[in-house]
Formats: structure tokens, C-alpha cells, sequence
């Protein structure tokens, strides 16, 4: 079964070496040249863990191909996947033009009959312009061939995405007719060795599906924040509140830990997209308004909690700042809460000095130059005023308190993530500031 996957960002690529782990032929396009040389010469445009490990065996293997020509690879394609990005508007909502673009692109080259497939998270609807275009684009050409239109939304956690999408707790794809069905359940059956389903359902509810998932992860987080402020306000731990919700089956404990909101190429963007959808269809999208409010506010917390510290004066204090990507166990800063905050201090006068284990590359793009960029966790902290830990990487779990007292210049930290105990910190010596905490 030959596969094409249109699109080598990260669920394209993510898709693309997965499915050539299990034996499929795929072949990955992209119009970026540098992007597709940097692949075939091992370079990965994103981290992900062990990602790099199955993309340079199977393209080794012959398994994996990457190339720019779409027009040589569609001919010989059962399947192809749209995996392109789809950018929010100013308005919030989904910026459909490249999905179009590779539409249009298939319809002109296809040769027989093939499922085209989104793989891109895409607005309800979608499906049916893909289709639309596609058949505009035979007609221009005066040609007929079957084909279907499927969507396939994806479920990967950035961090654990290779492990998510060989083991899938479910699959999800809407489809139309049968024959699609049967060449998807194809494709996906050594997925699903594991017992978990390939769940099958019509288009637009397959697409509303993966914006209705991110929207509910998203709404436990806001809410959780929203409780750890209040919380803090009335001398309550949150840290216990989450144990004592958490253990409610109907709760569980996945999405309640509070900080300082979230961030990556998901959540944000879907919800805004949902809450603009439902506008367009004069339906107030409320609770996922304020879930959207509240992580805006959410990420201006620590740097709230950094003024009333030092009495609203940091004019040439340093901060040193723990972690840059939006999570651990990627490179992906994307709406990361690390740049409002940098930003934040820059403008009141501050300096930094900032380190991430993965995400220093990413750094030097989006980061202004002021910005030290430091070559471990201790160098950023050397000579600040106090620490801001960002991003929850396990490295920053155990660090020699005592060893980074005698290089800061004041004992303060600002704990985003609430992964250190403030009694054993405050018994140290340093001001301690976690969230929802006294």
C-alpha cells in the first residue's frame, strides 16, 4: 500500500515515519527544499522523542521517501494525507488556504481512484470543500475518477507522540463510503493489535471530534487554574484540592495540575477556532470563551507574583528563566507561556537569562537579543535575583539549592509549574512562590 503524506511538519512527519515503521511505502512531500534535503541527510525540523530514531530507519530502509514533487507520487497513491498547517486568522479562525492548495493539487494529478484524507486539525466542513476542490480540478482537467474524502483527526501529546500514535488508545475517522472505509481499516489494523477501536463515523462529526477533545483538555486546565487563584486568595493548597478532586473516577487526574496556562500549536488555536465557528453560526461558544480568557490571564501570573515581590521595581534585576518550550519533551514554543512572561520582564526593565534542554534554537528566533541565552540551568541562574521556572522538564527536579544560593543574588524562586515543596524551600531560605499556594 503506497502512502502519501503531504506535509513534513509535525503530524505529517509524526504520520509519515510511523506508518513506514509497520511496513507501508509512504512517501513525505513538502515545498520547502531545505526542509526535505535536511530530511534525507537525517536533520529532523522538529524534537520529538524517538522520532529521529524510526525517520532515519525507515528512510535507511527504502520504506520512507521525502520529496517535493506531489505530481510524481499521487499517480501510484492509495491513500493521501493533507497534514499541511492550517494557521489561525485574526478573527481566530482556521486559515483553510494550504489544505486548498494540496486539494487542488491531487485533483490535478491523481490518476484512479484514492481517499484523500485530513489529517490537519480543520473546521467542520472542511472535508466537503477538500471534495469540492477536487472535483473542480477533474472537470478543468475533463477527466472523471472516483475518489473519497476522509478526515482522520490526530491525538498526539507533543513529548509522546511516536509511542501515542503506534499505540492509540482509539482511532477516529469519518468516512463515507465503504470502500474508504475498508482501505483505512486497512492501513490502520496494526494499530489496533492492542484491542483499542477504529471508530468510525460520519465526516463532520469526525472533524468536530478533535476539536471538541482539545476544547475539554483545555476547559480542565482553565478551570483548575481558576481554582488554584482562588485557591491562593483564601489560604487554601491546591496541590490537596487536586488530590482530593482528582480521585473522583469521574474527575480522574489527567489535565487538573494548575500553572501558567497552556500553550503549543493545539490548544489555543482550536479553541479560538471553535469559539469563532460557533460565532459563524450565531451560537456563543461562553464556556470556552472565558476557558480562553482565562489561560490569557493565567500566563500573566508569576510575573504578577514577581512585581508584588519586588515592590513593583525590577528595573535592572536579573531573572533567571527555566524552561522556554510550552512543555516538556519538545522544542515547540508556540503560544509558550515563557514568552509573555520574558516579554513582560523586558519591559519593566529587567534582564534574563533563560535555558531549555531542547528548545535553545527555537529560542534564538523568537527571543529578542537581550535575552542571555545560557548553556545549562545554573548559568541562568548565576548572579539573578531569583528564578523562574517555566517549563517542568525533569532536569530542573532536583537542583543543588545550596550549590545555586552562593551564585544568585537573593534566594527567590517563582515555581510555574508547583514541582517544588515550598516548606522544604522556605526551610532553605529562599522566598517560594508556587500557584493556588500560601
Amino acid at each position: 500500500m503506497k502512502i502519501v503524506v503531504v506535509g513534513t511538519g509535525y503530524v505529517g512527519l509524526v504520520t509519515g515515519a510511523c506508518l513506514a515503521e509497520v511496513g507501508t511505502d509512504v512517501t513525505c512531500i513538502d515545498v520547502d527544499e531545505q526542509k526535505i534535503s535536511n530530511l534525507k541527510n537525517g536533520v529532523l525540523p522538529i524534537y520529538e522523542p524517538g522520532l529521529d530514531v524510526i525517520t532515519n530507519r525507515n528512510y535507511k530502509k527504502g520504506r520512507l521517501k521525502f520529496s517535493t514533487n506531489l505530481e510524481d507520487s499521487i499517480p501510484d497513491a492509495v491513500i493521501a494525507f493533507i497534514a499541511v498547517g492550517t494557521p489561525p486568522g485574526e478573527d481566530g479562525s482556521a486559515d483553510l488556504k494550504y489544505v486548498l492548495q494540496v486539494a487542488e493539487s491531487i485533483g490535478k494529478y491523481m490518476t484512479g481512484y484514492i481517499v484523500v484524507v485530513t489529517k490537519s486539525t480543520v473546521p467542520v466542513g472542511t472535508a466537503s470543500k477538500v471534495k469540492e476542490t477536487i472535483a473542480n480540478a477533474l472537470e478543468q482537467r475533463g477527466v472523471s475518477f472516483d475518489f473519497d474524502v476522509a478526515s482522520n483527526p490526530e491525538f498526539l501529546k507533543e513529548g509522546a507522540a511516536v509511542e501515542d500514535f503506534l499505540k492509540p488508545d482509539r482511532i477516529v475517522i469519518g468516512a463515507e463510503s465503504d470502500k474508504a472505509k475498508k482501505t483505512l481499516h486497512k492501513l490502520y489494523e496494526p494499530f489496533v493489535l492492542n484491542g483499542h477501536p477504529v471508530l468510525f463515523m460520519d465526516v463532520p462529526s469526525a472533524e468536530m471530534t478533535k476539536y471538541a477533545a482539545n476544547a475539554m483538555l483545555a476547559t480542565k486546565i482553565s478551570f483548575m487554574n481558576d481554582i488554584a487563584n482562588l485557591c491562593e486568595l483564601l489560604g487554601a493548597n491546591v496541590n490537596e484540592v487536586r488530590k482530593g478532586i482528582g480521585s473522583d473516577p469521574r474527575i480522574g487526574t489527567k489535565f487538573i495540575y494548575p500553572g501558567i496556562g497552556y500553550g503549543g500549536s493545539c490548544f489555543p488555536k482550536d479553541v479560538k477556532a471553535l469559539v469563532r465557528t460557533g460565532e459563524q453560526h450565531q451560537y456563543f461558544l461562553r464556556i470556552l470563551s472565558a476557558v480562553d480568557s482565562v489561560n490569557d490571564d493565567q500566563k500573566k501570573v508569576l510575573v504578577q507574583k514577581i512585581l508584588r515581590h519586588f515592590k513593583d521595581d525590577i528595573k535592572g534585576k536579573t531573572f533567571g528563566v527555566w524552561g522556554l518550550a510550552f512543555k516538556p519533551n519538545t522544542d515547540d514554543m508556540r503560544e509558550a507561556p515563557s514568552l509573555v512572561i520574558i516579554d513582560a520582564l523586558l519591559k519593566c526593565g529587567a534582564h534574563v537569562q533563560a535555558y531549555d534542554p531542547v528548545a535553545m534554537d527555537e529560542a534564538k528566533h523568537l527571543l529578542p537579543p537581550q535575552v542571555v541565552l545560557t548553556e545549562d540551568s545554573a548559568a541562568a541562574a548565576n548572579g539573578a535575583d531569583a528564578v523562574v521556572l517555566v517549563t517542568e522538564w525533569a532536569e530542573f527536579r532536583l537542583p543543588d539549592w545550596d550549590a545555586l544560593a552562593t551564585k544568585m543574588n537573593d534566594r527567590v524562586v517563582f515555581d510555574g509549574r508547583n514541582i517544588y515543596n515550598a516548606a522544604d524551600m522556605r526551610a532553605k531560605g529562599f522566598a517560594y512562590y508556587g500557584i493556588g499556594i500560601k
